[in-house]
């Protein structure tokens, strides 16, 4: 199965929705349905879209998790309690609640990052910011990374 990736830069038009770059639609159209599920990233100011066959498999995770964990608290009321169930139209566009949007400060120009199983929605500002080299210790976080092998 192909993962998502890849960077695109778009707008969000004045009804709220988004258009899902092709080669991410690609994805979703041989491997998924087309419904999706946009939630809140927990601690970044962006939002999480996922496939539904995707988020069924964090519910499942989630099910399985301590439900009294502090984290595991946040991370219900944070992501869960924020997602709603999305549709691809037939033009490739996804209306994103406005609650959503406002929680994300999505509005005009926005960047689509595929991020393997999900595919994150940025507003420009907030993504060049959390992404910016000078923001990050790099020794600490090159040190981690050949940790993990990578």
């Amino acid at each position: 199965m192909s993962s998502f990736t890849g960077k695109y830069y778009y707008t969000v038009d004045p009804k709220g929705r988004i258009i899902i770059p092709s080669p991410l639609r690609k994805i979703i159209f041989d491997n998924y349905n087309t419904k999706l599920f946009v939630a809140n990233a927990l601690f970044d100011r962006c939002l999480l879209i996922y496939p539904q066959e995707e988020w069924n498999k964090l519910e499942e995770k989630v099910r399985s998790l301590p439900k009294m964990d502090k984290d595991i608290k946040l991370f219900n009321r944070k992501v869960i309690a924020s997602a709603t169930e999305c549709e691809i139209d037939n033009q490739g566009r996804v209306l994103i609640p406005a609650a959503l949007r406002e929680d994300a400060g999505i509005n005009g120009d926005i960047v689509i990052v595929g991020q393997i199983e999900k595919i994150e929605l940025w507003n420009r500002k907030e993504w060049d910011a959390a992404i910016d080299p000078s923001a990050v210790n790099q020794e600490a976080t090159e040190g981690k990374l050949a940790g993990y092998g990578l």
